[in-house]
């Protein structure tokens, strides 16, 4: 699908376009190309002279394939957050080309800032200038959405701690570890959003199309914002791998107190068992055998021989 946004009327409402009628005109300031297909890339191609990157070249991991510059356009690809509401969110590549003309986005995903950024352009009219502007407001919605996932994992975070060290019993652990592996899996997802936003602002830095004081200042803030949220994400990066730490050493603990327990029982029961498995043998000359009071004084001993174990114990604090 191909959105059109044009500048110069009472709103920036998108409009869609058939790909054998895309022409480019001067009022067009952004081209969004939203699951595109092959004709709708020719298409646009044609339309700016510049070539579109398949899906395939927009999933590369390497820098020289994320940033460059290509017949005087910039393109840049990053990862961005898609279904940010749910545990652990995806990340889906998404490339941003800047041209003399208008900001070309493509796109196989629906990230929610750019939900976001057409609702904005709706109701702000002054947001339709120019390419540079469109992208510099639609990195704005993608950091702020950043934020808000990377706070309610903070959140998630944080009420796993209040669990973990509630001073209870370890029961129930094995779930939190797993919430613990969702919400670093999350971590890991923004960060590596993150990071790609952080590439791209530096590189748009050096681009003679961001030539004015504003929007300078604006890709400053954003790159200011966006180190920042890696800063508290590495941060909850730091505070999920303690929690991990501490809820397998309180399980250890748990386990140790209970093989503890174990193990005083056997001691414990030791001598009994040897005074029973005494006078459990048959042999004929035993001489308590025939006296009426072998067999409570065989009961006494073992009682005996069972508390003197449990005491020492207890005197030594091993109970």
């Amino acid at each position: 699908m191909i959105r059109v946004y044009k500048t110069g009327g009472a709103s920036c409402e998108p409009g869609v376009v058939d790909a054998a009628r895309l022409q480019l005109t001067p009022d067009i300031i952004w081209i969004d190309l939203t699951d595109p297909t092959r004709e709708e890339d020719l298409a646009v191609e044609a339309a700016l002279g510049l070539s579109v990157p398949t899906r395939e070249e927009m999933a590369e991991l390497e820098a020289s394939s994320r940033v460059y510059r290509e017949n005087g356009a910039t393109y840049m690809t990053a990862d961005i957050i898609v279904r940010g509401d749910e545990e652990i969110p995806a990340v889906d590549p998404v490339t941003f080309i800047l041209t003399t003309g208008p900001l070309i986005t493509i796109r196989y995903a629906n990230p929610k800032p750019f939900s976001m950024m057409a609702e904005k352009l709706e109701r702000e009219a002054g947001l339709c200038v120019s390419g540079v502007d469109i992208f510099l407001h639609l990195m704005e919605s993608i950091i702020d959405r950043a934020s808000d996932i990377l706070s309610r994992n903070v959140a998630r975070v944080e009420g796993i701690a209040n669990h973990v060290f509630s001073g209870g019993r370890t029961v129930g652990f094995e779930k939190l570890i797993t919430k613990l592996g969702r919400a670093q899996m999350a971590n890991a997802r923004l960060e590596q959003s993150l990071a790609g936003l952080v590439r791209i602002f530096a590189f748009v830095g050096i681009d003679e199309r961001v030539d004015s004081g504003d929007a300078r200042a604006h890709l400053r803030s954003l790159s200011r914002d966006a180190e920042s949220l890696i800063g508290h994400n590495q941060a909850v990066a730091s505070s999920i791998n303690f929690q991990l730490s501490a809820a397998l050493g309180l399980i250890n603990i748990e386990q140790s107190s209970i093989i503890k327990i174990f193990s005083v029982a056997a001691v414990a029961f030791l001598p009994p068992t040897l005074i029973a498995s005494i006078y459990g043998m048959n042999f004929t000359h035993m001489p308590e055998l025939g006296e009426g009071w072998g067999y409570p004084i065989a009961l006494v001993a073992m009682v005996i021989s069972a508390i003197l174990p449990l005491a020492w114990f207890k005197k030594k604090g091993w109970l």
